[in-house]
């Protein structure tokens, strides 16, 4: 029977919105109890917040031509346009090199330290001592150092470590290693300019310029690890730029203003070196390349000159005549013609092999070093040279599978494609014109050969001399335009807003919304408790309940009973209890009195399990009786847990289980109670078969005899939901109380009586709504203790020999939240 209560439990599983909204309004103390610890706990985290800032430069990305470039003696390109240098920028300002220089350059992996209220601030030059370490030496990482000084001239180190090993870092190589240390504060004493040699920390700590020493304050210096400075610093660093603009916006997020004005320049600063190196390295190439043309050349030129000044002492011929000179001349001429287009076709051969055997192209010379000036070769020598340096650079911030080293791969190919026809196109020319050249100096020579040998030989040497410092005046006129060009290009990075620290914008939140937030969690945590506590609350809360869930007339409500015993009729005859239960006895009346019952009537109450108040209704039913003069007497038929004697203060040891069974005769069991025309049975001894004795024809005896003495006889029965016995005295009785308990009664139930009264096997039956408490917290708040309860999950092993049901762990947390 009761598995047939527990499944049904799941018919009356609706949520009621009424009751939640209910169950939410009445923990508005819980609210209230939230609320004030929320806005606690953000009052405290908001005067701890550390706000940042963020400060930015604007720069142009210029497309500066050296105004002394010429076609022909152009050393450097023009790379792509603003916008190719433009996106080139952006890369190289977000890219993990770049930002490695600016930390390395301002050191930013040393912090200056001093502690404030709730953490270390970072004072950056507000310290009044700068520490130059040694950068070859290693330094301690991620463990402050404090500093305190003692006078103007001495100070105090002091360093805590946890553990006998630290970690170090070189910031030259920068490798990290360990060192072992002494567990515990360690100490030491130095002196202004005195160097700290340490094995965890190396250096020289001296005023800052214009500080004087703050003494007793303690500062702290601090080694964070290369990598995590560059990281940070390349995480809040923003840039943006507009479609098509050649302007950038470089900004930083910090919360040091200092350190964000230090760093942005720094970034500008390196940015400018960087690209004015990139920008000059055509012309340092060419300069490396014609230095060492001109070291060969210079070696050829003094041993034309050794010589020749030979031959003239020796042969004492130290001019040539006229038709000498003409000839030593042409042949001079055309002699340099020839090395121009061999020096060409040299230029040529060698760039071909360049492109058909090189991956990268950064390392061209410029072909104006070996005279040419053909602009379709150095339009595109400029092209491809430009594209190189820029996947090079893109090689340090972009996944080499990024579709951009695609698209200029392509470019390049085709640039080179370009460049080998050009090459063969040109190389063909210069060997036709040296043909033409090699002619002429065939005529020339033949010519030659009739001079007098002396004159020969003399005119070979003097004209080697010749060419040899033609060919060395050329290349020092080149030299100088390289170095002059070199020395005029201006970078091409223009800063138009250089950093500054005014109007610095901060960046903490609004810290009020803090309070909203705390306010709503505070509000939702209640209310998720009492749609939980709703969803999963089976019990019947009100009287309203009981109307949708059953058929079966309420016969009456009663209220909570506050007294320490159920006699509350006798005791409190004007409470609203005994009123409830005077109504009641009215309505029990005309029931009566509408089915014909003449003589003594008879009422049998019972309930689905313990604790739903069926002794009380029992014992005050009979009390409402007998006050109004009717005889009535009170039968403890619950054979199992008997009860109703304790709240009359009389004993249990003979009832009617000693009449049945024929140990007592009924003069002897019938009790008298303090109220008038009130007397008790007790159920006496509990017996091992209470089944079989509430169902023998001796209690039927008992009955007959009763109503011969008494007008109103009252059963108190053992539940219907726990055994069969109270199905077997309906015969005995003319009407029947259902007692149900608010916040006790689950509301699957109700369907075992609903079925046995739509299938008529029970009639006269009634409903009382025992335990109503109009502002009770749905789900707490029962009004009485389980004393009288059997706990009917334990019904198989007779009932709780303490008489109370145990109290799990969720009616524990009820009460902690009831008390809340």
């Amino acid at each position: 029977m009761i598995e047939e209560f527990e499944d049904s439990e799941s018919s009356a599983s609706g949520f009621d919105v009424n009751k939640f909204l209910f169950r939410a309004l009445s923990y508005w103390k819980f609210f209230l109890l939230l609320l004030a610890v929320g806005v606690f706990y953000v009052y405290q985290q908001n005067i701890r917040e550390e706000f940042s800032y963020r400060l930015g430069t604007k720069i142009s990305v210029e497309d500066d031509s050296n105004p002394l470039f010429t076609s022909n003696a152009s050393l450097t390109f023009n790379w792509g346009g603003v916008t190719s240098k433009v996106q080139t920028m952006i890369v190289t300002l977000k890219s993990r090199t770049h930002h490695e220089k600016v930390v390395d350059r301002l050191e930013f992996y040393k912090s200056y330290l001093k502690q404030g209220r709730f953490r270390m601030q970072d004072v950056y030059k507000s310290a009044p001592f700068r520490f130059n370490h040694d950068y070859n030496a290693p330094q301690l990482l991620n463990i402050p150092v404090k500093i305190t000084f003692l006078n103007a001239e001495s100070y105090e180190l002091e360093v805590e470590f946890l553990n006998p090993v630290a970690r170090v870092q070189n910031y030259i190589t920068k490798e990290i290693s360990t060192v072992s240390v002494p567990v515990g504060v360690y100490k030491k004493q130095f002196k202004l300019g005195e160097t700290i040699d340490l094995p965890f920390l190396k250096g020289v700590i001296n005023l800052a310029e214009n500080r004087n020493a703050i003494i007793g304050t303690p500062f702290f210096i601090q080694f964070i690890n290369f990598d995590s400075a560059v990281a940070s610093y390349r995480g809040r660093l923003d840039v943006g730029s507009s479609l098509n603009s050649p302007i950038l916006d470089i900004t930083l997020i910090d919360k040091n203003t200092q350190k964000i004005v230090d760093y942005l320049n720094g970034v500008i600063a390196v940015l400018s070196e960087d690209q004015l190196s990139r920008k000059n390295q055509f012309a340092t190439n060419a300069i490396s390349f014609i230095d060492e043309q001109i070291s060969r050349v210079k070696g050829e030129l003094t041993d034309n000159v050794e010589a020749l000044n030979d031959y003239r002492k020796k042969n004492k011929i130290y001019s040539l005549d006229n038709e000498g000179g003409l000839l030593n001349d042409k042949l001079t001429k055309l002699e340099g013609e020839k090395e121009s287009i061999d020096r060409q076709l040299n230029y040529y051969s060698n760039l071909k092999n360049y492109l058909l055997t090189s991956s990268s192209f950064t390392e061209i010379p410029a072909p104006s070093v070996a005279g040419i000036g053909d602009g379709n070769i150095l339009s595109n020598v400029s092209k491809i040279n430009e594209l190189s340096v820029q996947k090079s650079k893109l090689q340090y911030s972009v996944r080499s599978d990024a579709s951009i080293f695609n698209d200029l791969n392509r470019q390049i190919e085709g640039l080179k494609n370009v460049l080998l026809e050009n090459i063969s196109s040109v190389t063909d020319g210069l060997k036709r014109e040296l043909v033409t050249v090699n002619s002429k100096l065939d005529s020339i020579e033949s010519q030659f050969s009739k001079l007098p040998e002396d004159q020969q030989q003399l005119l070979t040497i003097k004209r080697q001399y010749s060419l040899s410092q033609q060919t060395y005046n050329a290349f020092l006129a080149k030299r100088g335009e390289a170095q002059m060009i070199k020395a005029s290009n201006v970078s091409d990075i223009l800063i138009i807003d250089p950093a500054k620290n005014t109007g610095a914008q901060l960046l903490g939140r609004n810290l009020n919304i803090r309070y909203v937030f705390a306010f709503f969690t505070a509000l939702i945590i209640p209310l998720l408790l009492a749609f939980v506590f709703t969803f999963i609350d089976k019990n019947i809360n009100s009287p309203m309940d009981v109307e949708k869930l059953s058929a079966i007339p309420m016969l009456g409500v009663v209220g909570k009973n506050r007294l320490d015993n159920n006699l509350v009729v006798h005791r409190k005859p004007k409470s609203a209890v005994a009123e409830a239960f005077r109504a009641i006895r009215s309505n029990l009346q005309y029931f009566y009195k509408s089915q014909d019952l003449n003589g003594a009537r008879t009422l049998m109450v019972t309930s689905s399990v313990s604790g739903e108040g069926k002794t009380f209704c029992s014992i005050n039913v009979a009390t409402v009786f007998a006050l109004s003069g009717k005889k009535t007497i009170l039968l403890g038929l619950d054979l199992r847990k008997p009860k109703i004697f304790g709240d009359f203060g009389i004993n249990n040891d003979t009832g009617v289980v000693n009449y049945i069974i024929g140990q007592a005769t009924l003069e002897s069991v019938i009790q008298k109670t303090e109220i008038e025309h009130l007397d008790v049975i007790t159920s006496g001894p509990i017996p091992p078969n209470p089944s079989e004795l509430l169902m023998s024809e001796k209690l039927g005896e008992l009955i007959t005899i009763l109503k011969k003495e008494y007008e109103y006889i009252i059963l108190d029965t053992p539940p219907v939901g726990l055994v069969a016995d109270a199905l077997g005295l309906i015969d005995y009785v003319d009407a029947s109380l259902y007692v149900i308990r608010q916040d006790y009664t689950k509301k699957g139930m109700l369907n075992f009586i609903n079925e046995k009264y739509k299938t008529k096997q029970i009639k006269n039956i009634s409903l009382i709504y025992n335990g109503y408490d109009q502002k009770a917290k749905y789900g707490y708040g029962y009004g009485y203790g389980y004393g009288y309860g059997y706990g009917y999950g334990n019904y198989a092993n007779g009932y709780h020999d303490d008489g109370k049901h145990k109290k799990g762990l969720w009616h524990k947390l009820k009460k902690v939240f009831k008390k809340a």
